[in-house]
């Protein structure tokens, strides 16, 4: 009976790891890249054979798992549209997955402010919740999770956007959906993976801190937290590393108010991070990025010091940062306005992206400041209409020779901002807004404010 017993167990064992499965990211209302070559990968007995048949095509693949376990298989998708369906069978088990939509597939990570939702706090909530019934944007929330080695599954599941779904999502990133089908009407898939309070190390691949020991230099600095693990790598691990295989269109960060700690590398930090993911992916997917809001942080220049190594990072190609000093509170470090947020993010998309915007999406962002005898002449670029918010331009500083910063008078001529001072002679270096709770008052014709920023030696 004892030697029955363990050939049925071992039978049913042998059944179990035949069947087919998938990761968490394929599911039923799921939304695949258009016009792309797709992946669709999972998990079988190795050896085994099964068919996957996609309905946009009609198409039918045999596919044989390896002796690894995991198989693959890239799909051409077509021009956005749907409901599709992909039908996966195999000897013992079939699995159908139903409402599919092709379309734009984006990313969304970082900390509280992307988590954020309308039941979180936000402008205008029931008037944004009465009109999310959007049943072509689809909504991925990757579950909190954290791990010591790179993961190939996650855990989530794609759901329909609809008054009963959409409260609990990231409401920058649904504001971005909204924003794009304005102008595209396309569908459109959102995966939130972000966790409040984490620091842009614990999204960076190991590897990478190896290679790079100003970033482990930078990482000593953060501080434990008792909202989230601070662990490197460690929610890479479990809560990116799993879609890498997966098609996305671009990705959406909205981060950094936790990186004050160690602000002035951030540009490394950020910039490393970045171009892990896509080194991860495989390509250079586009990347924009939200500029943290003014608020009353630590130190007094460390929420400046991040803001202006958030505009330095726009130096990586294909990146784009969306600026917010005007649409936050210094009291408050999740401001409530997140349509504003996914506006501006998503404007940005479909200039730089989709070419299907025509309008600025920039404010001022500093270009140069040249010397002319005892004042500095500030160059912009989006300084088309540059203007000023109240009575005088304010938070321009110049440095003087003796290493002491001094508050300056700026004036607008022609698009270049002038900046002088009684007390500095000889101008080495000027900055704008640059304390943490600045806000900046300095604007473009397109209504968007100019970023913080700081000089190199002039």
């Amino acid at each position: 009976m004892r030697h029955l017993f363990f050939v049925l167990f071992l039978f049913c064992f042998t059944i179990t790891r035949a069947e087919i499965s998938l990761p968490k990211i394929f599911s039923s209302n799921m939304v695949l890249q258009r016009e792309s070559s797709v992946d669709l990968f999972g998990w079988g007995h190795p050896g085994e054979k099964f068919t996957i048949a996609t309905s946009w095509d009609n198409g039918e693949f045999a596919i044989k798992t390896p002796i690894t376990g995991k198989w693959k298989l890239s799909v051409e998708t077509p021009a956005a549209g749907g409901p599709y369906r992909i039908i996966f069978k195999g000897n013992s088990n079939e699995i159908i997955l139903e409402n599919i939509l092709i379309g734009e597939v984006w990313l969304c990570s970082g900390q509280s402010n992307m988590e954020w939702s309308a039941n979180s706090g936000l402008d205008n909530k029931e008037e944004a919740i009465a009109n999310s019934n959007k049943p072509t944007i689809r909504l991925f929330t990757v579950a909190k999770r954290t791990s010591d080695y790179p993961q190939d599954d996650l855990v989530g599941t794609w759901q329909v956007c609809s008054p009963e779904t959409m409260p609990d999502f990231s409401a920058v990133a649904y504001f971005f959906a909204e924003r794009l089908q304005e102008e595209m009407d396309i569908p459109i898939g959102l995966i939130d993976s972000s966790w409040g309070a984490s620091c842009a190390e614990v999204w960076t691949p190991k590897e990478e801190f190896e290679k790079n020991p100003d970033l482990q230099k930078s990482y000593e600095l953060i501080k434990p937290n008792p909202w989230v693990p601070i662990e490197k790598s460690i929610l890479y691990n479990a809560m990116i590393a799993p879609l890498t295989d997966f098609k996305i269109a671009g990705t959406l960060w909205y981060q950094g108010e936790s990186n004050t700690a160690n602000a002035e590398t951030y540009e490394n930090t950020f910039g490393t991070m970045i171009k892990s993911w896509r080194n991860q992916w495989g390509y250079e997917f586009p990347f924009y990025y939200v500029q943290i809001a003014p608020y009353k942080y630590g130190r007094e220049y460390e929420g400046g010091i991040v803001r202006d190594q958030q505009r330095r990072t726009l130096s990586i190609p294909n990146t784009g940062m969306a600026m917010t000093s005007d649409i936050c509170t210094v009291e408050d470090i999740h401001p409530t306005n997140k349509i504003d947020v996914g506006i501006r993010l998503a404007n940005i998309a479909l200039k730089q992206h989709y070419s299907a915007w025509d309008a600025s999406v920039y404010g001022p962002l500093y270009d140069r400041a040249e010397v002319v005898k005892s004042t500095v002449e500030v160059h912009f670029t989006n300084n088309e209409g540059l203007t000023k918010k109240g009575n005088k331009l304010e938070l321009f500083e110049l440095l003087s020779s003796d290493g002491t910063w001094y508050p300056a008078k700026a004036k607008i001529n022609n698009g270049i901002v002038t900046v002088s001072s009684k007390e500095v002679k000889v101008p080495k270096k000027v900055r704008y807004a640059y304390k943490s709770t600045d806000i900046a008052n300095l604007f473009n014709a397109v209504g968007l404010p100019a970023s913080t920023f700081i000089s190199e030696d002039l």
